[in-house]
């Protein structure tokens, strides 16, 4: 577990050659949970939902190595999501999520921010009444993630990490990314304009 209040625990889980991120947003009081980016290592992961009390999954964006997991879990029972802008990324899906939508983990509530950039359909998951957000490969320490790929857009991604993350939550939120180590908004919000002026 890395992070915990009374109503909320997030545990995490390092899978795949590209190291990636997955994790596990447990409301305490009814065991309901929603684990983010069925990534790699299938095994291990419904092992994981199965422990957790996992019955959901969304996925931040349809990058090969995010979704590897993804037909493992649908065929355990668990429903995935992704958005619809990213949903021919992936081998197969139930639901599609759409923008400031709110999902429900028990006495969670998760709201959703479309954060187009590193491709058309990403998507970031706030935690409401905690510091929590989830980024996937939008925003990481340091920068924004990877435009460079099909579907990339390094002006889209500056304008969703300034006006959909820096401009709507406090400088102390925590920010997940989809690979590597979390930061905060306060952390990263003064380089913005650095981010811009290097392109990338």
């Amino acid at each position: 577990m890395i992070w915990s209040d009374a109503a909320a625990e997030v545990h995490q889980i390092v899978v795949g050659p590209m190291d990636n991120n997955v994790y596990v947003i447990r409301c305490r009081r009814s065991g309901d949970a929603m684990l983010i980016d069925a990534a790699n290592e299938h095994e291990a992961l419904l092992e994981i939902c199965t422990n957790l009390g996992v019955n959901q999954v969304v996925e931040t964006h349809g990058h090969w190595d995010h979704i590897q997991a993804v037909p493992a879990v649908r065929e355990a029972g668990i429903s995935v999501a992704v958005t619809q802008a990213d949903a021919g990324m992936l081998p197969s899906y139930d639901l599609i999520l759409t923008d400031e939508e709110e999902l429900s983990v028990g006495d969670l509530r998760i709201r959703t921010l479309a954060t187009p950039g590193h491709t058309p359909g990403s998507i970031c998951f706030a935690v409401e009444g905690t510091p929590l957000l989830f980024t996937g490969d939008t925003l990481f320490p340091g920068g924004p993630g990877n435009t460079s790929f099909e579907g990339g857009d390094f002006a889209s991604i500056i304008t969703s990490i300034d006006r959909r993350i820096f401009a709507k939550f406090a400088p102390d939120t925590v920010v997940l990314p989809g690979h590597g180590v979390a930061t905060t908004v306060g952390n990263e919000s003064p380089h913005l304009q650095d981010w811009v002026d290097r392109g990338w």
